[in-house]
């Protein structure tokens, strides 16, 4: 196989596949976001390989580099820091362009922290939305609140430490009843997984955490609920409460979007 996307470990170096072992010592060329975390991964199960950058930077570059080898039938093997390369994680450029080209492409499963965080957080699994990176702008995250308030899922995203205690407080103003799990370092040594609302987690986490996030968050209100919610505002304000208090109040007892509450009765 010309180019296997391989699955490394999230954390515990003992979680690689040994389909994924077999190919990193039997690719010609290892393609990786940073050498020296590949190396040790390598070093771990007794691999020496020739490692090749392969990261944000300088991917349409290395992608031209490296695809004609390819054709002549070298054998590469692309891996990211962790997880699945091209998932949040470079890679989708050259898989595609590979394939484009007619090139074998093969791919290995492995640990990803999509599913794992999405079993630890103990909501109901059987559909859900991945994310990606959450957006860091106050005003894109209340955006983004507001889209997922009626998705009737779990939606798993990643969030780096020091922005989690901003990300925290936004949803905890939007949904405060919205149940969140905030998974950190997982299969390492300090695992933790959080669970709560995001009104209980927004003050647990002030600080921000060391470690990897992954983030959960419970099924949001159906879009009937949402609108009952909008009829309760509604009757507040024809009651004489300030619409901005009455959205608040509401957003308390029916875990509805504060902001989306606010604006639609608007």
């Amino acid at each position: 196989m010309a180019l296997a996307v391989c699955a490394t470990p999230i954390g515990n170096l003992d979680d690689v596949t040994l389909r994924v072992l077999e190919e990193l010592r039997s690719a010609d060329v290892i393609l990786c976001e940073d050498t020296r975390h590949t190396r040790v991964l390598l070093d771990r199960h007794g691999i020496s390989g020739k490692l090749l950058s392969y990261h944000e930077h300088n991917e349409a570059k290395r992608a031209a580099e490296v695809l004609p080898r390819m054709e002549a039938g070298e054998r590469f093997a692309l891996v990211s820091d962790a997880g699945m390369p091209a998932i949040s994680d470079p890679g989708a450029r050259l898989v595609a362009a590979a394939l484009e080209r007619a090139v074998p492409v093969t791919v290995l499963p492995g640990p990803t922290a999509v599913d794992t965080a999405l079993v630890a957080s103990g909501f109901p699994a059987e559909r859900y939305q991945f994310v990606g990176f959450l957006p860091r702008g106050a005003r894109a995250l209340a955006s983004l609140w507001e889209e997922l308030a009626s998705w009737p899922y779990p939606v798993v995203a990643f969030e780096s430490p020091r922005r989690l205690p901003a990300t925290l407080r936004s949803l905890a103003d939007a949904e405060p009843a919205r149940g969140v799990a905030v998974c950190r370092e997982l299969t390492k040594k300090f695992e933790e997984v959080v669970r709560g609302t995001a009104a209980e987690l927004a003050p647990r986490f002030a600080e921000a955490p060391k470690g990897e996030i992954t983030l959960v968050l419970g099924p949001g209100s159906p879009s009937a609920d949402v609108g009952a919610a909008i009829a309760a505002v509604g009757e507040l304000v024809s009651a004489g409460l300030p619409r901005r208090q009455a959205a608040d109040v509401v957003s308390r007892l029916t875990g509805a979007s504060r902001n989306e509450l606010y604006r639609r009765t608007l």
